[in-house]
């Protein structure tokens, strides 16, 4: 048989299918809020994103989501 490979795309109602650290986008869609919210809320320390690249991008770490899906915003 061949070799089969499978891939399991992003789900923003499925936690499993998070990678660790989770684009400005992904964390949109799985909070339901825009993206212009979550800057403010990393400008403002309520979710801190990480910045990587020479470009600063966003990213959020999956456990970091999970907890404020879990806990709510503190």
């Amino acid at each position: 048989m061949g070799n089969t490979k499978s891939t399991i795309s992003f789900s923003a109602s499925d936690p499993s299918t998070w990678s660790s650290l989770l684009t400005l986008e992904q964390v949109s869609q799985i909070l339901n809020i825009s993206p212009w919210t979550l800057r403010q809320w990393d400008n403002k320390n309520k979710l801190v994103a990480v910045r990587i690249g020479s470009r600063k991008d966003r990213r959020y770490r999956k456990e970091d989501v999970l907890t404020v899906l879990k806990d709510g915003l503190k």
